[in-house]
């Protein structure tokens, strides 16, 4: 038989597993605003607990607050503490004053949602009705997360469409400029000093046929890139092939005519 002691031990274990743990977040932007009556910290957690005593197992785990913190981005220290709980299984429900003070960035409260529900934790803003906890605020919720990802579709549409214009104009899409140019308003303009290699490259693998050949004159000359380093045989290989030396541009496997200047003509570019 066990003991009174041991009894007591267990039930508690039990409430406690059954206990929903609930996180309270509270923010308010400015230390102007900290001292409003209405609005401050303490004034949001008061009803918020009020609200939690209202539920039947319910308990309370943690306070996060953030204090003159702007909800305009997730970088926020109570913040990033509470969603490190979350990934540590902590906390089943999380509750703010309201949807603002969790965050103002419509692309940054669909992302917490989507987090929210990876780690099975419920959300609600106790002074508008929005509960993830009920099949009515579920529901809700997956409709925000649809319109979301359609948003980011059609952002990603438009991105690739604007790519696409871009480089039919000849613009150039990369990052940096490849070796022998520079970029100027976001077209590529002839770096002189570079293009002479890069023209030496092309002269050279033509009367060669070797890549190696190239390699070891660059290496006799003591030439090197854009930073500070030989010219490898691979790197060699890819300059060769790129049709940016022929003035063209290639996006999505799609090659389109020139705007930019270049130092090799297109036959020398198919010869090579």
């Amino acid at each position: 038989m066990p003991c009174p002691q041991d009894c007591r031990f267990l039930i508690n274990k039990i409430q406690k597993t059954m206990n929903k743990q609930c996180a309270i977040y509270t923010r308010v932007s400015t230390d102007i605003q900290a001292e409003k009556e209405f609005s401050s910290c303490e004034s949001q957690e008061e009803k918020i607990r009020a609200f939690v005593k209202s539920q039947d197992n319910w308990q309370i785990y943690k306070v996060y607050t953030d204090t003159g913190y702007t909800g305009a981005n997730l970088n926020r220290p109570a913040l990033q503490e509470l969603l490190e709980d979350i990934k540590q299984k902590k906390i089943d429900i999380v509750l703010a004053y309201k949807i603002d003070r969790l965050t103002r960035s419509p692309k940054d409260f669909y992302q917490l949602m989507e987090f929210f529900e990876q780690n099975n934790v419920s959300f609600i803003s106790v002074t508008e009705r929005f509960d993830t906890s009920t099949p009515a605020g579920r529901l809700l919720r997956n409709i925000m997360l649809t319109f979301a990802q359609f948003e980011r579709e059609l952002t990603s549409e438009r991105t690739k469409d604007k790519m696409l214009e871009r480089a039919k104009r000849g613009l150039y899409n990369g990052g940096f400029a490849p070796f022998g140019y520079k970029r100027e308003n976001k077209k590529l303009i002839i770096n002189k000093k570079e293009a002479e290699i890069v023209r030496m490259i092309f002269e050279t693998y033509i009367e060669t046929g070797s890549v190696v050949k190239v390699y070891d004159l660059l290496k006799e000359r003591n030439i090197k890139n854009r930073q500070g380093e030989p010219f490898y045989k691979t790197v060699l290989g890819f300059l060769l092939r790129n049709p940016v030396y022929a003035g063209k541009v290639k996006h999505n496997n799609q090659i389109y005519q020139k705007i930019h200047e270049t130092k090799i003509s297109e036959e020398v570019f198919e010869m090579a």
